[in-house]
């Protein structure tokens, strides 16, 4: 098992291996991983909606969601929310800020390609249609709710989102073993969902869904435009989980375990 010490040590070279990737590469790679969150949060969903106690159906979704960051951690991808961690190669230097952004910046779009798809695919092909329309109705109201937040509640469940995420991807880090990596990041990314917490590659799925329902079946929704989902969730979120991963968890660890100090 890596100590959280070796843990911030590997992932220095984690970062500088992100960066150096090729733009496609990132891109196709983010795409894949939008596309794991979004079949995670319809699976969480799908397996809440008849659940009369809120309680037992955040439990629930907060079961389910996990199974895409599993996917994104050993199938393959590229994750904007984890990826705010290459900030730890930043600041001890091996990576530039210049190629960080780079990977940021192509690794959104692609997680933003790959959750839309899903999205549209979801609704023309009718997989919305379940409980009698009525997981339409839940991805509409989803939507609706998540864009009718203030900017301060969004960038702040932001923040304490990606800090749950980062963590996870953190944990995951300390070993090898399948089971064990599933085990390690499913607990944290069970909690944030649970607690209502606000992710901006998930939005990228669950805010689009509501927005092509709203179309396909007919319901109304007047908050719910493509412009609220952009400016009122979408970039408070992203702030937020910038801070809570990149330098909350991502800062701070590299203080405690990647710094020299002196006390003599």
């Amino acid at each position: 098992m890596n100590t959280p010490a070796e843990i911030a040590e590997l992932y220095i070279m984690v970062g500088d291996g992100k960066t150096a990737r090729k733009s496609w590469v990132l891109f196709v790679l983010a795409c894949f991983a939008g596309a794991f969150i979004a079949l995670g949060g319809l699976g969480s969903q799908i397996a809440s909606y008849s659940v009369q106690s809120p309680g037992l159906g955040r439990f629930l979704s907060g079961a389910v969601f996990p199974i895409g960051l599993m996917m994104v951690i050993i199938a393959g991808g590229e994750l904007f929310t984890g990826n705010c961690l290459i900030f730890i190669s930043v600041l001890s230097r091996n990576t530039y800020l210049s190629a960080m952004m780079r990977s940021w910046i192509v690794v959104y779009l692609g997680n933003l390609v790959g959750a839309i798809f899903v999205a549209f695919l979801v609704n023309y092909g009718h997989v919305l249609d379940m409980y009698s329309q009525g997981l339409a109705k839940v991805a509409v109201a989803t939507a609706t709710s998540k864009v009718e937040l203030s900017f301060l509640d969004a960038f702040i469940k932001g923040v304490l989102c990606n800090f749950m995420v980062c963590i996870a991807v953190w944990v995951s880090f300390s070993t090898e073993e399948v089971g064990s990596k599933i085990g390690a990041l499913y607990l944290p990314i069970m909690l944030f969902v649970i607690c209502g917490f606000e992710h901006c590659v998930a939005n990228m799925y669950f805010i689009p869904a509501g927005l092509f329902a709203k179309t396909v079946y007919g319901f109304q929704a007047d908050s719910l435009t493509w412009l609220n989902f952009a400016w009122k969730n979408l970039l408070p979120v992203t702030l937020g989980n910038i801070i809570g991963g990149g330098l909350i968890v991502g800062g701070g660890y590299w203080l405690v375990f990647l710094t020299q100090h002196d006390d003599d």
